[in-house]
């Protein structure tokens, strides 16, 4: 098997000289073709060097870079269906957020009394120092208004699993990086739309309780529904009663629905406000359904839980792909600058969120820990929201512009600091177990 990737590192430089041959020639039947292979043999190819295993999944991220910019056309629509529709792109955001809440335990709360201190430190630092530096970005480089929401945006999201990955590579206060991602993601219905309709107002309209809504239904329901599962896995046995009672009035509420009563809210509701709330109700009411069936079906197939991640890797891929392609023209014109601001907004959150603890009190793993919680994004948070407004190829770009540099910078760091290592109190097993076995970004 190893060969085989060492094959694809050949066919990636061969593909890599075409490419050259075809950009000097000016020959696209030549050096697109040449691009799109030489990215996805190296994706494959970089298997077969350990030092580079790590990065595997990022190369596949920029394989949806290459493709989209060099294809645009293939990533709009399949066999009729328009693969930027704002509801396929909310599943696909819910299916990213699911696998992240695979990977979450109710029992990761249970460290917030002991790690208080580094989670006030984290979430201030996280909601503080990325917005304002993504609102400084947009001055210095007088990005047009939508992209330079973009930029505020993903600045304004919470932290993702990418996050924990890297803390664990790192080596660091595994403990902390769990509470703190929980705490960021409860709290970003509430602080993103905020952040964004303050920083952002005058760039685009922000409908803060609309934004609150879309980011329950994008990040709340999907999680919801995976710590359900999580807690089904040792209720007792009054519990899963509840839960079962609750899930079969959750069906008949939903199959009702296209059944005429939803057309019926829409007639007698007064307010597009309680309509709003109505549809919440409804996704939390499929939440729990979602939950009690994906616990059945783990319960049959242990492995399901192992396969989640790469699902949730494959829709990053896809909506990256897809945003890249919407975003096309715009990448063109201001591709190069995006990538610097990724570049400068990242660095700011690792450096601010190291330093920043570090004159708080924290010690040296937990400054390490929030480095990273500052540092990275939910990038797909901010896909999901940019979807939902229509705009995913311009408020949207950032965040497929941000999300590779990101992967790349917090790999390059944590194993940077694991070759540095401080004294630090151990995360429970069941934690390290649960990140240890997330596929490697």
């Amino acid at each position: 098997m190893n060969r085989l990737f060492q094959l694809c590192l050949l066919i990636a430089s061969l593909a890599g000289v075409a490419l050259l041959i075809g950009i000097s020639q000016q020959n696209a039947a030549l050096w697109q073709p040449a691009a799109v292979a030489a990215a996805v043999s190296l994706a494959l190819g970089l298997k077969a060097v350990s030092l580079l295993r790590s990065y595997q999944y990022t190369a596949w991220i920029i394989v949806a870079v290459v493709a989209g910019m060099v294809y645009p056309g293939a990533f709009k629509t399949w066999g009729g269906v328009d693969l930027r529709h704002k509801w396929l792109i909310l599943a696909v955001v819910q299916l990213v957020m699911f696998g992240m809440g695979i990977q979450m335990s109710l029992r990761d709360f249970s460290g917030l009394g002991s790690t208080g201190k580094g989670v006030l430190i984290g979430l201030l630092c996280h909601f503080s120092v990325m917005p304002l530096m993504g609102l400084l970005l947009t001055r210095v480089f007088h990005f047009e208004p939508e992209i330079a929401a973009g930029i505020i945006l993903i600045g304004s999201c919470s932290s993702g699993l990418a996050s924990n990955v890297m803390v664990y590579l790192a080596r660091a206060n595994m403990v902390l990086s769990v509470v703190v991602t929980a705490m960021a993601t409860l709290a970003a219905p509430f602080l993103t739309p905020l952040l964004l309709k303050l920083l952002a107002g005058t760039l685009i309209e922000v409908k803060f309780v609309s934004m609150m809504m879309e980011i329950i239904k994008i990040v709340l329901v999907p999680i919801m529904a995976a710590l359900l599962h999580d807690y089904l896995k040792t209720a007792p046995p009054r519990g899963r009663r509840v839960v079962g009672l609750l899930a079969a009035a959750g069906v008949l509420w939903l199959a009702a629905l296209p059944l005429g009563v939803w057309a019926f809210a829409e007639r007698s509701v007064p307010s597009p406000e309680l309509l709003q709330a109505l549809e919440i109700f409804s996704f939390l009411v499929a939440a729990v359904v979602v939950g009690v069936l994906y616990h059945q079906l783990a319960k049959k197939l242990p492995a399901t839980d192992k396969v989640m991640p790469y699902l949730s890797m494959f829709g990053i891929i896809y909506f990256t792909a897809v945003t890249t392609a919407a975003g096309h023209y715009n990448l063109l014109r201001v591709g190069f600058l995006l990538f610097l601001a990724s570049v400068l907004h990242n660095a700011a959150g690792y450096f601010f969120g190291y330093w920043l603890s570090r004159l708080f009190g924290l010690d040296v793993n937990s400054a390490r820990t929030v480095a990273f919680e500052v540092g990275l994004q939910n990038g797909g948070m901010a896909s999901g929201l940019a979807g939902s407004m229509g705009k995913l190829g311009t408020v949207g770009l950032p965040a497929a512009v941000f999300s590779p540099w990101m992967n790349i910078s917090g790999s390059i760091l944590a194993n940077y600091w694991r070759k540095r290592p401080v004294a630090a109190p151990e995360a429970a097993p069941e934690t390290l177990y649960r990140v240890a076995h997330v596929p490697e970004v």
